[in-house]
């Protein structure tokens, strides 16, 4: 077979889309879609969100890819490639979450500051048992930090890393997790926009693999009831037009040697806490891991070398310096989760606002903070439609069909509980 290209966007739900090209179309190209893919929903649903035009003729968007961009795929005689979304008058479409980040680090590179993004992955490791019912895959020996065998008998990992070579990711680190069989996945620090492009190849390579040796390896927020949740940890550092850290303020780090950038975007993150939730943590299932003393971003609150906390400062310094926000889970668009937190920040830095007490309590049995994420989606979904200049700087308009398509998921799972909620998901996430 002569190579093909498959080219690929990440939607407002997080699920990879795309078509199967000719080998023609290997460079510069683009292909075209419906645009209306923004009112469909995980159910297949089709809604009239804002911007998704399906009452007005579900017209067509086009995806752009350069070709410097296409890369090699984990798929034989088939080169892979993302892209940027525009509307039919040539403009980039606005509910483009790629588009969204690009926006951000352009917000920051007129400061003459580069962001750079490290992400961390948690997921779970499921099979069907003998009547076709999901569980969790058989680990008996999985521990916390655990590699080999005894953690992972199918040796699907050591697939997913090998694969991982050859595409060129830059693994940090695969390990277990906490709770058998959640594995975490690390990618090494990289341009926000190239380390997010990474994330979402990644991702989906390691479902696809998995699901070779009968794995169902889910990204959701908690599809274990009974086990610990799953996040998507946003590590942020910004590069000078020197070429160093501008977060760090020597070579050592903590809360006891942060700089003004460094406390202008923690403010940030703690004065748009609330509506971040509604577009960083966006789905019902991402409730049940959003809960107190559970090391997820509950709380509004930061600190130091401290688990418990919501945005975290690492004792490392140096080229090394950096934040890591630990709410949002892989249901969210990472893409639009990265520009996100990038509009928080830069926000925090240009609005001055004012940086809480760090916490001092242990996250479980004590919490300085009351303040919090909502409870349900329904109640993120509210903070986030009255969080205006966040809105404003991640985009209105993207906004506006991530709060439509969310409120009707809030009415969509409202009724549903266990293995009916996990099962709504867990085959898109």
């Amino acid at each position: 077979m002569k190579t093909r290209l498959r080219a690929l966007f990440c939607d407002h739900l997080s699920i990879m889309r795309g078509k199967y090209l000719p080998h023609s179309k290997i460079g510069d190209d683009d292909t075209r879609f419906c645009r209306s893919v923004f009112g469909t929903h995980y159910d297949r649903d089709l809604l009239d969100a804002p911007g998704s035009m399906v009452k007005q003729g579900l017209p067509d968007m086009e995806l752009r890819w350069r070709g410097e961009e296409i890369r090699d795929s984990w798929h034989a005689s088939t080169k892979i490639v993302l892209g940027d979304l525009y509307d039919d008058a040539g403009e980039l479409l606005t509910l483009c979450p790629r588009g969204a980040l690009k926006r951000a680090v352009a917000g920051w590179q007129a400061r003459g500051l580069t962001p750079k993004v490290g992400i961390e992955l948690e997921a779970f490791a499921l099979q069907p048992d003998d009547y076709g019912r999901l569980v969790p895959y058989d680990a008996p020996g999985g521990v916390v930090y655990g590699t080999g065998p005894f953690a992972d008998p199918l040796r699907f990992n050591d697939r997913i890393w090998a694969m991982a070579d050859e595409m060129g990711f830059s693994l940090d680190m695969i390990t277990a997790e906490f709770d058998s069989p959640q594995f975490e996945y690390t990618l090494t620090f990289d341009d926000a926009v190239k380390a997010v492009d990474d994330i979402v190849l990644f991702r989906l390579m390691a479902r696809e693999i998995a699901l070779e040796y009968g794995i169902l390896l889910t990204f959701m927020p908690k599809p274990v009831a009974q086990a610990g949740g799953s996040g998507m940890h946003v590590n942020l550092s910004f590069t000078d037009e020197a070429g160093g850290n501008a977060l760090s303020s020597g070579p050592r780090g903590g809360p006891e040697h942060m700089n003004d950038l460094a406390r202008g975007c923690l403010a940030g993150f703690l004065h748009h806490h609330k509506g971040l939730a509604g577009l960083i943590a966006p789905t019902a299932n991402s409730y049940m891991r959003l809960q107190p003393g559970s090391l997820s971003g509950f709380w509004q609150n930061w600190g130091g070398d401290h688990r418990n906390v919501t945005t975290r400062i690492s004792s490392e310094g140096g080229a090394k310096a950096r934040l890591e926000h630990r709410m949002a889970d892989a249901s969210s668009n990472p893409y639009t989760t990265v520009a996100a937190l990038l509009q928080a920040a830069l926000l925090g830095v240009e609005q001055g606002y004012a940086l809480g007490p760090m916490e001092t309590g242990d996250g479980f049995d004590r919490t300085d903070t009351r303040e919090s994420t909502a409870m349900t989606l329904k109640g993120a979904v509210a903070d986030l439609e009255k969080d205006v200049a966040l809105t404003q700087a991640v985009g209105p308009d993207l906004i506006a069909n991530h709060v439509y398509m969310k409120q009707k998921e809030v009415r969509k799972t409202r009724d549903l509980e266990g293995d009916a909620l996990r099962d709504f998901y867990v085959h898109f996430v």
